[in-house]
């Protein structure tokens, strides 16, 4: 079984509408705090993942969304993104391999390029409609922020890469993350865009340099707690 987070914590799905939305006021309303979290993926495994994990003496919480839900989420995810400003382009999936996407992060990440291919692939899929589970589509978005193309489109086939994720996906476990987004303080949790506001609070400011200014604290748009599933 995985340790629990002592570094605060993000964790985030590409497949998630909620987890696009609240990387989008992370970024933009919480710089400061998005340096200073872990980021950590969050997806629905395979078999392979699922074995890996079950093997490990870990597990996945994660239930199926139901069909009103999924039609709910259609219309609450567009609405929170027009308050935001943002178009949403609703991606079709069709037989979705989310080890394609998510474990190309951690080829971006090991070339110090993982928040621009995360915030590359979130624009792809939700205000694209492309599909980020396939492996040209991976590629595209890889070189696009300066990453291995071949590598990141491959990733899901290294093994070294699915032991990384079975190992993130056991975290998640460990810190009985069970949607997302959900961000992680210690033993306090923060499932939800709408949390993020009172998830920054509770951090507390870093130390700044002699004579430098305080960061303000943004604010986000209240909405539905947001766990995709």
């Amino acid at each position: 079984m995985a340790p629990r987070s002592k570094t605060p914590t993000f964790y985030f799905s590409l497949r998630s509408p909620y987890s696009w939305l609240a990387h989008h006021d992370l970024v933009t309303g919480h710089p400061d705090l998005a340096d200073r979290l872990a980021w950590v993926p969050f997806w629905e495994p395979d078999e392979h993942t699922e074995k890996a994990l079950a093997d490990s003496g870990s597990g996945f919480l994660y239930t199926p969304m139901s069909k009103e839900k999924h039609h709910y989420i259609l219309r609450d995810a567009r609405r929170l993104a027009l308050e935001r400003g943002l178009e949403i382009a609703w991606p079709v999936d069709r037989e979705p391999r989310w080890e394609v996407p998510h474990l190309a992060y951690f080829v971006a990440r090991d070339a110090g390029r993982g928040r621009a291919f995360v915030a590359a692939a979130y624009r792809a899929r939700w205000e694209q409609g492309r599909d980020i589970c396939d492996r040209d589509t991976i590629a595209d978005l890889a070189a696009a922020v300066g990453v291995d193309p071949a590598r990141s489109a491959a990733a899901a086939d290294d093994p070294a890469l699915r032991e990384r994720g079975a190992e993130a996906l056991a975290r998640a476990q460990a810190d009985a993350v069970f949607g997302v987004p959900f961000f992680v303080r210690g033993f306090d949790r923060y499932w939800g865009v709408d949390r993020l506001d009172a998830f920054a609070r509770s951090l507390p400011v870093p130390d700044l340099p002699s004579g430098a200014a305080t960061p303000a604290k943004a604010t986000v748009d209240d909405g539905h707690a947001g766990g995709c599933g």
